[in-house]
């Protein structure tokens, strides 16, 4: 398997190697690598006599020298995904991969999400939980999780002082905390996470 992924949705891309890869796998730095160092990488075993590796190649569009020759290698028995933050396409690194038929992938970057329509999901689930993932289960394939969850913050914090700290609005804020740290460390899909989290709130 070989693999060039691209773009500036650096979460997006991250899941997916993890998804690709699993939770452990060689990483190399392209700006770093000669091109001696591509038969081993493309054709070795791993230190421990593994056949099959499962290989993340960092930036080698910053080393043209070894970028352009990377298209030698697509036939690697190996699991590998080069990621490039930016990708030239002018280059004849790309150029060859493109060519030579390489599997390319975009990560293009997530919308912003809408002040006005974190808004309404969040007094919606005050009502309807079931509705309200419904509303952001339209908009998640194109929004960032993160981005929307700092949003949802912000409106919750207005709804606390509107309030006058009433206690349901801070218990809200409790679990909102809780879900900042489950967002950072957990394993489950952020969005997962957002719409268990506005099932919950009616009954809060």
């Amino acid at each position: 398997m070989f693999k060039v992924f691209y773009g500036p949705n650096r979460l997006e891309a991250e899941k997916v190697i993890k998804q690709t890869l699993g939770d452990s796998y060689e990483v190399f730095e392209g700006e770093k690598l000669e091109l001696a160092d591509l038969p081993s990488i493309f054709r070795g075993t791993s230190l421990f006599g593994e056949e099959k590796r499962q290989i993340l190649l960092k930036d080698l569009g910053e080393n043209p020298a070894v970028w352009e020759k990377v298209v030698d290698y697509l036939d690697t028995s190996h699991e590998v995904i080069i990621w490039e933050m930016k990708l030239d396409k002018r280059s004849s690194g790309y150029k060859g991969l493109k060519d030579a038929g390489a599997d390319l992938v975009e990560f293009a970057e997530t919308k912003k999400p809408d002040f006005n329509l974190v808004f309404n999901i969040l007094n919606t689930a005050f009502r309807d939980g079931v509705q309200a993932v419904k509303m952001s289960e339209q908009i998640e394939s194109e929004q960032d999780p993160y981005m929307f969850f700092g949003l949802l913050v912000t409106q919750m914090l207005k709804k606390y002082e509107a309030s006058g700290a009433a206690a349901r609005e801070r218990r809200i804020l409790k679990e909102l905390a809780t879900l900042d740290i489950q967002m950072k460390s957990s394993s489950i899909e952020p969005w997962n996470l957002v719409k268990s989290f506005l099932l919950r709130v009616k009954e809060m």
